[in-house]
């Protein structure tokens, strides 16, 4: 019987916080957009006139628990 013992030929790199925190709030700032328009954009918040952005968003914000009507 062998005994082999698996040793990996590459070691993971640890990615300094510097180089991950611009990322980190660009995908932050994202989330708060996404989070506005799925459940804020109607009535006296709106940024954009008409109904379009609530009715593109209505069914996320059903499955979010978001009211709308």
């Amino acid at each position: 019987m062998n005994d082999t013992v698996f040793k990996p030929s590459v070691e993971p790199v640890a990615i300094p916080l510097r180089e991950l925190m611009p990322w980190v709030v660009f995908g932050g700032l994202l989330m708060l957009l996404a989070i506005y328009f799925v459940g804020a954009e109607q009535g006296a918040t709106s940024l954009i006139p008409g109904m379009y952005v609530h009715e593109f968003v209505h069914d996320a914000r059903h499955m979010l628990g978001f009211p709308c009507h």
